[in-house]
């Protein structure tokens, strides 16, 4: 697929095979579950990636995926590439510190400022 994608939006409609990814990307989880069928997708990931999450989120998310208090500490303050990984019925917390003096990091990165920096 060439065309990029904005937030929240699926990679769904333009597959050839409809249903072979399901790949979405938000950043409020109330809007992601305030529709059915959005919700239906969500129920049946098999892979979540949780980073930092406000605090009526982190009560729907830990609802929605069964998170312990203590799992959710991971998602409450918590530092860039620090979070919660969901694969199938297992939960990992993670620790990722990308390094910043890569030419990998420099692609990825979403800090504008961070690319002026290193010019």
């Amino acid at each position: 697929m060439d065309t990029p994608l904005k937030m929240g939006e699926s990679s769904r409609g333009m597959d050839k095979k409809p249903f072979a990814n399901h790949n979405q990307i938000t950043q409020n989880v109330k809007d992601l579950l305030a529709s059915r069928e959005v919700e239906n997708i969500f129920e049946n990931s098999d892979f979540v990636y949780m980073l930092n999450q406000a605090g009526g989120d982190r009560q729907i998310l830990a609802k929605q995926l069964g998170i312990s208090p203590h799992q959710l500490s991971y998602v409450t303050h918590s530092g860039e590439g620090e979070g919660l990984l969901f694969y199938g019925s297992t939960i990992l917390p993670f620790v990722d510190h990308f390094p910043k003096n890569t030419e990998l990091y420099r692609i990825m990165t979403t800090k504008p400022q961070e690319i002026k920096e290193a010019d």
